[in-house]
């Protein structure tokens, strides 16, 4: 890389690891940027993992208040994300590359639109429900589409964030900020140890890691400031449009 490739590539892990706080659709911005600047896909998704890990770890370091405010809800989203990645990182270097290609903007669409009406539905599930009590724990369902969402993010990753909002935001009763770190932290764990498992097995270009790395560490724990300070519907309309923006250039492409 020339040295305005590796500026980008910093610049690319900044913006993300910004974006890995807020709206959550980090990869979206660092993937195509280490493609463009020469590396082959595999080798750049699995570079992007690694290198955006920091950025899961500061953010979430950022929303600590939030993350102890329901330490059950947490520990569970920890385990379905981390359990999930693991099974994601192994199809990725098990399954052909353009396996989920087809499908990812579509899924990214569908959750964007889910984030978008999610207060409505959810009003009107409590409406409905036979239970009154706010929903301050992970149902079993919950769970088990938080663990398809690790699964996502392990394996690909760019708007699993967003996904894992959506999950969270429909399955349970707990504040838009705290679902945002909760997704921030869902994001880490799947990173985190689809990191461990690609350090040992996969190949990987250090460089693009390292400026990764260095960019999105600081990224995401700024992200995290301005995602606990924005208004709940600014955030969640950030959300909708960047995710539907990348959706469609995924489609266009």
């Amino acid at each position: 890389m020339t040295w305005l490739d590796q500026l980008a590539v910093l610049v690319a892990g900044l913006g993300a690891g910004i974006l890995t706080s807020t709206v959550g659709v980090a990869s979206l911005l660092s993937f195509p940027v280490l493609v463009a600047v020469g590396l082959p896909p595999v080798v750049a998704n699995t570079s992007n993992t690694v290198g955006m890990a920091p950025a899961g770890l500061s953010g979430s370091f950022g929303y600590r208040r939030e993350l102890a405010e329901h330490p059950g809800v947490t520990a569970t989203v920890l385990i379905t994300a981390g359990g999930g990645g693991i099974a994601g990182s192994l199809l990725l270097l098990w399954l052909p590359g353009s396996v989920f290609e087809a499908i990812v903007p579509w899924l990214i669409l569908g959750t964007c639109v889910l984030v978008g009406v999610q207060p409505r539905l959810s009003r009107f599930l409590r409406q409905h429900a036979t239970d009154a009590e706010p929903r301050e724990r992970i149902s079993g369902l919950t769970t088990v589409f938080a663990t398809l969402t690790g699964v996502y993010g392990g394996y690909f990753g760019a708007g699993s964030g967003v996904m894992m909002m959506a999950v969270l935001g429909l399955g349970t009763d707990l504040e838009f900020r705290t679902v945002n770190a909760l997704k921030t932290f869902a994001v880490m764990a799947a990173n985190v140890v689809a990191t461990v498992i690609f350090l040992a097995i996969a190949d990987l270009d250090w460089l693009a890691v390292g400026l990764l790395a260095g960019g999105s560490v600081v990224g995401g724990y700024v992200g995290s400031h301005i995602g606990r300070r924005l208004p709940a519907t600014v955030l969640r309309s950030l959300i909708v449009v960047v995710g539907i923006g990348a959706a469609t250039l995924m489609l266009v492409r």
